[in-house]
């Protein structure tokens, strides 16, 4: 059976720029775009020329892409031509081979935010489009606020929408632009302007995530029709964010109807960095992934409990609805409270600890895993500290070096500018090989500002380990998490260090205590063990 093709439409680079805190450089817009090509989507909206220099740049400087770059504006001013808006010019100017170009679809908007005639306004809708047929651009037309547009003035709505496709517009984008409209209103209002007469092949959806509907409208708008999907990576966008492409491109490669109905352009290839790429996005966005990402998230496929971890020991599919490898992601089994053999075993063999059923160790490791978590530590979000437990327990774990002794201190003094400002200094010594090795270590960075305790206690620790300190010089630490599990003058402190190195490996260990800078201390030691672990060091 041959395929119907879907096309997926990525706004990243424009709509998902406009995330509170997130600000594109030029270089990293082009590095998403050459990601996002190798995907396989079929249009990269790189921005909106004219409106910042970012944009401009990039523009100037667009890699050459198989998928169709496209350059993002709006229809023309009232009161000029097409071919004398200069903001209009910008956007042509930019030498796309597509342009998308957003109008009013909502009645209320046009009289009251733009000012003009309702007949006006599609009159602009239709110059606008006309302009870029005319320069032998692809043209696409997004319809804002349309589908509030269509509840209270269906008839205005549809006019809007077909005032851009009787121009010659490739694609008519339906735009629930407020978020608020659910998966039943999206189907029934799409099919309905399917059967008005615009085609679904020419018909596109941009949904917003305000009500967590977004990839559900989206699908709700292919059942009824919709050809084309535009969406961001992880979710990004403006309030709540956008349809999440990374969600919905597995969806339609691996769910029915959808993987047998369309061909959307990502090879099995490409799906299999998704993970990857979603990551990566997180990285120059300088933020933590979201663990319960679908599909992609470090817990996507993690199994806590007991019962779940021997099922998955038999048949991965009893809980789990895709491969995680189809994705790029990976089968967690977390070690927690709730553990059994089963996971406890499957755990180790991860590990590369192969210990045989029945072992004493194993219940001497649960034993240990269940007190200490009573005590506050937590191992299913730290699997590196898991392991080391395991290896101490089992007498496989090396003794890379010994801490003697550390110290940190935190100073108020004047800097060379007389302004009050903090310092920390920690000192570490350790024995390596035999040898007392000291090291201090500040935590101003490169703009005098402090860092705080723990990053000088980080940089002292790693600073001088002997043989073991290049092996550490890709290390470095990623987040830091902070909980009191315990209220009152019997506060205990929970830490989690996230860390990474330079061969894209990202571990996470737990460090407890009643002081915050001991908790953390133990933490990073055992960052530090695992690291080395792994680097056979």
């Amino acid at each position: 059976m041959t395929k119907e093709r879907l096309y997926l439409y990525d706004t990243t680079l424009r709509d998902g720029q406009q995330t509170q805190g997130v600000q594109f450089s030029t270089a990293e817009k082009t590095q998403i775009a050459e990601a996002l090509d190798a995907l396989g989507v079929d249009y990269i909206e790189g921005g909106w020329p004219g409106a910042n220099p970012t944009d401009s740049g990039f523009f100037d400087e667009a890699p050459r892409t198989r998928a169709t770059m496209t350059a993002f504006g709006m229809t023309k001013r009232a009161g000029r031509s097409a071919a004398n808006d200069e903001v209009l010019a910008a956007v042509m100017n930019a030498g796309t081979a597509a342009v998308c170009l957003v109008g009013k679809s909502h009645d209320y908007h046009v009289t009251h935010a733009l000012g003009i005639e309702l007949e006006e306004n599609l009159d602009n809708i239709r110059a606008s489009i006309r302009h870029i047929k005319d320069q032998g651009r692809e043209a696409l037309f997004d319809a804002e606020h349309f589908f509030d547009g269509y509840k209270d003035n269906p008839e205005y709505a549809l006019a809007a929408c077909r005032a851009a496709y009787d121009e010659g517009a490739r694609w008519v984008v339906l735009c629930d632009t407020n978020g608020g409209t659910l998966p039943e209103e999206v189907g029934r209002i799409v099919a309905a302007v399917v059967a008005a007469g615009i085609p679904g092949s020419h018909l596109g959806i941009h949904t917003h995530n305000d009500t967590e509907n977004a990839v559900a409208c989206s699908l709700a708008a292919v059942d009824a029709g919709a050809r084309q999907i535009q969406g961001t990576l992880n979710g990004l966008g403006e309030r709540c964010g956008n349809a999440n492409l990374t969600t919905l491109i597995p969806t339609l490669l691996l769910k029915q109807p959808y993987a047998d109905q369309f061909d959307i352009g990502v090879s099995r290839e490409g799906l299999a960095g998704l993970t990857k790429l979603s990551r990566m996005l997180d990285e120059i966005l300088n933020r933590v992934p979201m663990k319960q990402a679908a599909y992609v998230g470090a817990s996507a496929f993690a199994h806590k409990a007991g019962l779940h971890a021997s099922a998955i020991l038999k048949d991965p599919s009893t809980y789990e609805h895709i491969d995680p490898a189809l994705v790029g992601n990976a089968r967690i089994i977390p070690m927690s409270n709730q553990a059994g053999q089963s996971n406890l075993r499957k755990r180790l063999s991860e590990a590369g600890l192969s210990v045989e059923k029945g072992d004493p160790a194993l219940a001497r490791i649960l034993d240990r895993i269940k007190t200490r978590e009573a005590e506050g530590y937590s191992y299913d979000t730290a699997q590196a500290s898991f392991e080391i437990l395991a290896r101490e327990e089992l007498g496989q774990l090396p003794t890379f070096f010994e801490v003697k002794r550390y110290k940190v201190t935190v100073e108020r003094r004047k800097n060379k500018y007389d302004k009050m400002v903090s310092l920390s200094e920690a000192v570490v010594v350790v024995k390596v090989d035999g040898e007392k090795l000291l090291s201090v270590s500040e935590s101003m960075d490169e703009t005098g500002s402090d860092r705080g305790p723990v990053n000088a206690l980080a940089k002292a620790l790693i600073k001088d380990l002997g043989r073991y300190s290049k092996a550490l010089d890709d290390m470095r630490l990623v987040d830091f998490k902070v909980r009191i599990t315990q209220g009152g003058t019997e506060a205990v402190t929970r830490v989690i260090i996230d860390s990474e190195d330079g061969k894209g490996r990202r571990w996470s260990t737990v460090g407890v205590s009643p002081n915050i800078i001991d908790a953390s201390f133990e933490a990073l030691l055992d960052a530090i063990r695992w690291k080395l672990l792994r680097d056979d060091a």
